[in-house]
């Protein structure tokens, strides 16, 4: 299920679901993801297949930073960017 116009908060909801699914646990939107122990920098690996899968981005370089992925919003604001048109990574 590709969110082909999704803004933010659609993003968010879609991400909280999946990692409700994966970890059995709901994080709030700003929650730190690896401080809380909801994911582990294996379990990153996946949500990042599943972010290029899901919404037909590439995450390379700069962007596989885990500051992108420190909560849910954080990985929907990544999102949003990569979407935009002419988007790559900062910097590149």
């Amino acid at each position: 299920m590709t969110l082909v116009n999704a803004d933010g908060s659609a993003v968010e909801k879609e991400l909280t679901a999946f990692l409700a699914g994966r970890t059995g646990t709901e994080p709030t939107a700003e929650q730190d993801l690896f401080g809380t122990g909801v994911i582990s920098s294996m379990f990153a690996l996946e949500l990042v297949v599943h972010l290029e899968d899901e919404y037909d981005i590439e995450i390379v370089g700069p962007d596989l930073s885990r500051q992108n992925f420190t909560s849910v919003r954080a990985m929907a604001a990544m999102v949003l960017r990569l979407r935009a048109p002419g988007a790559g990574s900062p910097g590149a």
